[in-house]
């Protein structure tokens, strides 16, 4: 197991997880950290998984440590000093901005990860904002390495390992020959805004023979979606968050989902799409990918929780969808060739350019990628 008293140089991660949060912060530091390990690093997360079995799981299966993280930004960077770390990254909107700070006091390499601009008011060595259509943040100072863009997303073994070789292709037999739609149903790994039980009765609605397939987080979405009745040709199984949510993604027709960062997972999966915004992080991020034809947009959860007319629209959109292979085919295609699963490679070639340690195995400094400075 990977320890912060290893004599390889090893990366601290600073990122929380939590049912109120969700894992998405985790998984995609995780994603990362499954690369630098296989390039000979250490690795030690810093937070707090909020007692979520999963994200618990998501460290423990990949001997990756985790310890508890000071609130102070002073605090934090002595821990960093006292681990002996090589450099540290920072994921979630809800740091204290003085963290950064701290550590490049103390000489350490900061990666800053953000959405937009949630979380990036860090200060740091390299800013990625890994979102389509991500820009340079305005007050950045002149030096700050930037990462951005679909080029950059962190994805897990779990998805390289399952992304196809080619688009799905869709003939006349093919399509003539298209039973029950299977449909995958999930929502991030806590689904904070239940928003499953707005989305599984609409999926439902269209009427089309399929088989859906809900994930649901806690024991009151379950019980209320086993409520559900299925119409003619349809069924439901209600599911509990998936370890390997990949493996059911691929075998899925039509996955309906948020927009948060599963979707990139989605797009290199080549898996049709339609997406759903459940929080104000998400909105740019849903606009991009779906004034891009990436994905389907099924509007904001509240507007289809309270507005019959958008219910009704994404309604026919879903209904569209499961008609028309062809349409799912495309959207497929398009995601393959947005996001190509090679993302965590080019951020770890940036942050081990910046590491103070001389290291035989050249890995740690592959060739440098798509990145800007100031």
């Amino acid at each position: 197991m990977t320890t912060p008293t290893d004599r390889r140089p090893t990366v601290g991660v600073r990122c929380d997880a939590g049912p109120a949060t969700g894992v998405g912060h985790l998984v995609r530091c995780v994603a990362l950290a499954e690369e630098l390990v296989g390039r000979g690093l250490g690795v030690v997360f810093l937070g707090d998984l909020g007692g979520l079995p999963f994200a618990q799981r998501q460290l423990a299966d990949r001997g990756l440590p985790l310890l508890p993280a000071p609130v102070a930004p002073e605090d934090l960077a002595d821990l960093a000093v006292a681990l002996g770390l090589a450099a540290v990254v920072l994921d979630g909107y809800h740091l204290d901005p003085g963290i950064g700070t701290a550590l490049t006091a103390r000489g350490l390499p900061v990666l800053a990860l953000s959405d937009g601009g949630f979380g990036a008011d860090q200060r740091a060595t390299i800013h990625l904002d890994q979102n389509l259509g991500a820009v340079r943040p305005a007050h950045l100072p002149p030096g700050t390495e930037v990462l951005s863009g679909l080029a950059h997303v962190l994805l897990r073994d779990l998805v390289r390992s399952r992304r196809p070789a080619a688009a799905r292709v869709v003939t006349t037999d093919t399509a003539n020959a298209q039973g029950p739609a299977s449909v995958l149903a999930v929502f991030g790994g806590t689904d904070p805004t239940a928003a499953v039980l707005t989305l599984a009765p609409l999926v439902l609605g269209t009427g089309e023979p399929l088989h859906l397939r809900a994930i649901a987080s806690t024991p009151a979405t379950v019980e209320v979606l086993q409520r559900l009745r299925p119409g003619p040709r349809q069924t439901l199984t209600v599911l509990p968050p998936a370890d390997d949510l990949p493996a059911l993604a691929v075998q899925a027709d039509l996955v309906v989902s948020a927009a948060g960062s599963s979707v990139w997972e989605l797009l290199c999966l080549g898996t049709p799409t339609a997406l759903v915004c459940v929080s104000d992080n998400q909105e740019a991020g849903y606009r991009e990918v779906v004034s891009r034809g990436l994905v389907e947009g099924l509007g904001h959860v509240a507007a289809l929780r309270d507005h019959e007319p958008t219910r009704t629209a994404a309604t026919a959109r879903l209904r569209t969808l499961l008609r028309d292979p062809g349409a799912r085919a495309r959207l497929a295609a398009r995601g393959l060739a947005a996001v190509d699963g090679r993302g965590r490679e080019r951020v770890a070639d940036a942050l081990c350019r910046h590491l103070d340690i001389e290291r035989k195995d050249r890995s740690c400094h592959a060739p440098a990628s798509s990145s800007s400075r100031a």
